[in-house]
């Protein structure tokens, strides 16, 4: 996802929402895994993400397609359900397809985004929300002011939850890279949203 018209702290952001959506949205595949084992990581980033992203350099150089094809679905379908149920309603009710979903349905359709026909997985999957804040945050067209409320009422209030559970997963082994990039970036873009208000 380019957007050259932004400033490069606000690049990064979009690329790594783009980067966690696909990663959650189905199993990486060799060549996926092969182009984060090139990964270049920025030496002069914060430190939490060089590392995090190193260390998903090092899970993918270490990673074979098969067995993160098995891993996620583990994770996040198994047999009749995964050990994590990725979905924002699940996270803040405890059960599918309750208020928050159709409050983000509501705000989605104000910012003229919807779900593929094509996905069965209702919006408030992480993936979709990653996408979603990725496209929000590339945006010419988005207030920096809609985009935090987005990220309030829809992200940052239980994905953080989310990435952390990912990340000290049993079942996961090149996932609990994802997960931990995921916990640090929550923590950067919970600080850039509190320094954004300013």
């Amino acid at each position: 996802m380019q957007a050259p018209w932004l400033p490069e702290e606000d690049q990064a952001r979009v690329g790594t929402y783009a980067l966690l959506a696909r990663l959650l949205a189905a199993p990486a595949d060799q060549a996926q895994l092969d182009e984060l084992a090139q990964l270049e990581v920025d030496r002069g980033a914060d430190g939490a993400a060089t590392t995090a992203f190193s260390l998903l350099k090092l899970a993918a150089q270490k990673a074979r397609a098969e067995h993160v094809d098995d891993e996620y679905h583990r994770l996040f379908i198994g047999i009749g359900r995964g050990e994590l149920v990725p979905y924002g309603s699940w996270y803040q009710t405890g059960a599918l397809m309750e208020r928050p979903l159709s409050e983000l349905r509501q705000d989605l359709a104000e910012f003229g985004l919807e779900r593929e026909p094509s996905n069965p997985d209702p919006e408030d999957h992480a993936a979709f929300l990653c996408e979603a804040m990725a496209l929000l945050a590339s945006s010419r067209e988005v207030p920096e002011t809609a985009q935090r409320g987005f990220f309030q009422r829809h992200v940052g209030n239980w994905m953080p939850a989310f990435f952390r559970d990912l990340e000290n997963s049993d079942a996961a082994c090149f996932y609990k890279a994802v997960g931990h990039l995921g916990t640090v970036f929550m923590e950067l873009e919970k600080a850039y949203q509190r320094f954004d208000e300013r």
